[in-house]
């Protein structure tokens, strides 16, 4: 990424599973350099596949000033002056519940037919999609497992991306591209089709692929390199680090290019 590049963003997007963790775990190193961005006056938004409970927590007490989750289901931005968190969410609340005995029956249908899987252990504080966990409490299952349970999803109707340890499932039309176009418009008054020289997304999996094919200034860590074959359009960048170690790095860049003024 040329210095001239970074020093012009001031909008930074990230994925949470190991993009920001590493081997499952949020380090202080990539949690600094969130705060780094943050005291910087960058704005920092994660764009996560993670559940609503979580993303509550995330936009209360991260340095961050907003979250997209569950694949673009809703953003949540919290007001620390109001005291007062603010939910925008792609489907109405009838449409979700309806979309929860969906996804009871889906699950069941899932671990029937994929030994070995199970749901994810954050389903309880999901609001809009069924995640499927294949590698993080549960034995690592093959690439042909992991497919066919995107495929039952899809024959259901449903769309289905595959993160680093989860298949999420959920019926709608959104992901995490059309949610951030909403957050960016709302709080930022950005349009993403006109000022994408602004912002970098930061990912690692096949799920980021909508923000990878829209960012022309998109950057994965270094384990993007493990589902090359599987992602249509690649990010431009790629850092040197795996994980958190590798968002770190781009962070550090980030502040050191806009320090020089992008001059090189």
């Amino acid at each position: 990424m040329p210095h001239h590049v970074a020093c012009a963003i001031d909008v930074v997007l990230l994925d949470i599973d190991d993009t920001l963790t590493s081997n499952g775990r949020l380090a202080g190193g990539a949690f600094q350099t969130l705060e780094d961005l943050h005291n910087a006056g960058l704005f920092v938004v994660p764009v996560t596949g993670r559940p609503a409970g979580w993303c509550d927590l995330i936009a209360r007490q991260w340095p961050v000033h907003g979250v997209v989750g569950e694949n673009g289901a809703f953003y949540y931005s919290y007001d620390s002056e109001a005291r007062s968190m603010n939910r925008v969410y792609a489907l109405d609340q009838a449409s979700r519940t309806a979309n929860q005995q969906a996804y009871a029956k889906l699950a069941e249908k899932i671990l029937n037919e994929v030994p070995g899987c199970a749901v994810s252990a954050d389903q309880p504080f999901r609001v809009a999609d069924l995640a499927i966990d294949f590698c993080e409490d549960v034995s690592p299952l093959g690439r042909e497992d992991i497919l066919k349970i995107k495929a039952i999803f899809e024959q259901a109707g449903a769309n289905a991306k595959i993160s680093s340890i989860h298949v999420n499932g959920w019926f709608g039309r959104y992901d995490k591209l059309t949610m951030t176009r909403r957050l960016l418009r709302d709080l930022k008054g950005i349009d993403i089709n006109l000022e994408q020289p602004r912002i970098v997304f930061c990912g690692d999996s096949p799920n980021d692929a909508p923000m990878f094919a829209h960012f022309p200034n998109a950057c994965g860590v270094a384990n993007i390199r493990d589902y090359a074959s599987e992602i249509d359009i690649l990010p431009t960048y790629v850092t040197r680090q795996r994980g958190g170690e590798g968002f770190a790095e781009l962070g550090k860049y980030l502040l050191q290019s806009r320090a020089k003024g992008g001059t090189n």
